[in-house]
């Protein structure tokens, strides 16, 4: 969001701005689509650097937001640790190749076409997933809001799987609340964290800390055995569009409460 509050400062400023080092995820480059189709000089010269020379105005145009690629991770895993097979519609594998990647080494059978994603989880059942170890970094490397769905499904997987987190100090933290629900999981310090799979994750109480993890928790609540209570569902509510509508017409047993609690019976 740095990166991007810059790039649209400038636009309308006077005189040239370089931004460097600039973020490089899609959502950055989806962005300079739009103001370039509105008038704006702007550009990624390099990798990291994005130069921008302002203008005085700028027009009107239309133009198609990218797909959420932090959503649809989620919603594959969603399928893959409940066993289940979907099909997103309107999402691309192009910007999830590092997630990707490691939900294969796992065993999560997907299948990408131009604008869809399928999703196959039955290799949970059969026994199939496989440990491995994943390390979050700057794009094109694997996000750090797809750490913590990913960090579910390797408690499925059978083996220890290591996690490095290598961006936020305290992304790891939320991990307290599913070992609650019965995951094995250590903590030798702030960035990283050992996993021991497969976990059979039980219903339990357990309270959201931020965006992510809370999607998270809806995760591993659909995959636990009984009723999984979740406190302080509106960070999800941010960051996810009528998620539990999308959980319902999945099949999921949701309920969520005014004061921002969400109930996910297995």
């Amino acid at each position: 969001m740095g990166t991007e509050n810059a790039m649209l400062a400038a636009t309308l400023a006077e005189g040239t701005t370089v931004i460097r080092p600039a973020a490089q995820q899609p959502e950055v480059d989806d962005l300079i689509a739009f103001l370039q189709s509105m008038g704006a000089a702007v550009e990624r010269t390099f990798p990291d650097t994005i130069e921008i020379e302002g203008r005085k105005r700028l027009r009107g145009a239309e133009h198609r937001v990218i797909p959420d690629r932090i959503e649809a991770g989620t919603f594959i895993t969603a399928a893959a640790v409940t066993g289940g097979k979907i099909t997103l519609q309107g999402a691309s594998c192009d910007h999830l190749a590092a997630f990707i990647s490691a939900a294969d080494r796992v065993g999560v059978g997907i299948g990408c076409g131009a604008d869809t994603i399928e999703v196959d989880g039955s290799g949970l059942g059969a026994g199939t997933y496989k440990a491995t170890d994943i390390e979050t970094a700057p794009y094109p490397g694997l996000a750090t809001d797809l750490q913590p769905p990913t960090s579910v499904l390797l408690s499925q997987a059978t083996g220890v799987s290591h996690v490095h987190e290598a961006i936020f100090e305290d992304r790891l933290e939320w991990l307290s609340e599913v070992r609650r629900m019965g995951a094995t999981v250590e903590m030798p310090d702030a960035h990283h964290a050992t996993i021991h799979g497969p976990a059979k994750l039980v219903g339990a109480e357990v309270e959201i800390g931020d965006l992510r993890a809370g999607a998270s928790l809806i995760l591993a609540a659909l995959a636990a055995e009984g009723t999984t209570t979740i406190h302080g569902a509106h960070h999800v509510h941010r960051g996810y569009e009528n998620i539990e509508r999308k959980f319902l017409d999945l099949g999921a047993n949701i309920t969520s409460s005014a004061e921002g609690t969400t109930d996910t019976p297995s």
